[in-house]
């Protein structure tokens, strides 16, 4: 997505795009993800800004491309217990609460904006300003409508193997030999930490991290926000204080939840299946398989907020995404050879942030 978004922006200031992909579609983080534009639990500062920015763009890019899917419906994060509670007040204190739509809401409240969560919680966190895209498929409408401008070249199944070129400008050239030119070329390399990415960044500031996730057969009736159990506290930026400390300390996970670093992330699809996850593996070499355990957990968490069973699973899944290891950074961002830009390491902000880094990219870079 953050490749797209790139080309997507130089595309509107009426450049020509020759876009690379590895392979013949779209198959990494990019479509392996809940497709939240995930306000809320941002870190203050750039990181909210950015992500504030990002949501702008994505509600304007999805009038352009409405089988996007964009939704401005907004999350809830259900807490269970006073010391998330405590969490939930506290942060609904701080100064950027209104730019962020947070609001907290009864258990009344909360079924009265999203009827299906019958279960037991003590009170909602509304966050506003959240939505959701569908991951699967925005990839290919968004390079269907850029195809459309006549300005804009697809080579799937292209791996960039050496970059090259004139001082001003500069070339890459693919696995079959062929070069491509232009005056800037723009690596957003997700995963792909190793080979050329190594030649040009030797001391790339990313880690990978490994993720599982699921989606069930329709629920069979609307999900009106996304959801987000009390786990997630633990886990995004905005909710570090005094009050996470005491949560984190005094009400241990489940050892299932501590030992694969998880959250209750929720997300209806348009086909009403939900999205489910997730997991978070940081340790290299990651497994290659998929385990039961977690897709055990997080069914149960699932069906105590909803207060029903889960539906039938239909898929599981894992993916891997690049992060920046200095979190206060959004993403990096260097210049590895003359005109020739390494993007690289949004982590778990790539589709909520991506257009908005993008946007930075062609404004910094002249476009």
């Amino acid at each position: 997505m953050l490749g797209t978004m790139h080309a997507w922006h130089a595309v509107q200031r009426g450049h020509e795009v020759t876009h690379l992909e590895r392979e013949p579609e779209a198959r990494g983080a990019s479509v392996r993800n809940f497709g939240l534009v995930w306000v809320g639990g941002r870190a203050g500062g750039a990181e909210l800004e950015t992500a504030l920015r990002g949501r702008e763009l994505w509600e304007r890019i999805g009038t352009e491309v409405p089988g996007l899917g964009f939704r401005p419906h907004g999350s809830m994060t259900l807490v269970r217990h006073e010391a998330e509670l405590a969490v939930a007040r506290a942060v609904l204190d701080r100064p950027d609460a209104a730019a962020r739509g947070l609001e907290l809401l009864s258990p009344r409240e909360a079924r009265e904006l999203n009827p299906a969560l019958r279960g037991d919680h003590l009170a909602a966190l509304w966050c506003e300003r959240d939505a959701a895209v569908e991951p699967r498929t925005a990839q290919r409408l968004l390079k269907e409508r850029l195809l459309a401008s006549g300005r804009y070249t697809f080579l799937g199944g292209r791996e960039v193997r050496a970059v090259d070129g004139p001082p001003g400008s500069a070339s890459v050239r693919d696995d079959r030999g062929e070069v491509h030119s232009g005056d800037t070329v723009v690596l957003c390399t997700g995963a792909w930490t190793g080979g050329l990415v190594r030649e040009l960044a030797p001391d790339l500031p990313v880690r990978r991290v490994r993720l599982q996730m699921m989606q069930t057969d329709p629920l069979g009736e609307a999900l009106t926000t996304s959801v987000a159990d009390g786990d997630s506290f633990r886990y995004y930026p905005a909710y570090s204080g005094p009050e996470l400390d005491a949560l984190t300390s005094g009400h241990p996970r489940t050892p299932v939840a501590t030992r694969h670093r998880m959250q209750l992330l929720m997300v209806q699809r348009q086909d009403g299946g939900l999205t489910v996850g997730d997991t978070h593996e940081y340790d290299e070499p990651f497994g290659f398989d998929v385990v039961e355990e977690p897709y055990e957990h997080l069914a149960a968490v699932a069906a105590s907020l909803l207060g029903r069973p889960l539906p039938r699973i239909r898929r599981r899944w894992a993916g891997v995404y690049a992060q920046c290891a200095d979190s206060s950074r959004v993403v990096h961002r260097q210049e590895v050879r003359d005109a020739v830009w390494l993007v690289t390491g949004p982590g778990g902000r790539g589709m909520t942030c991506s257009p908005a880094i993008a946007e930075t990219t062609a404004d910094e870079l002249g476009w």
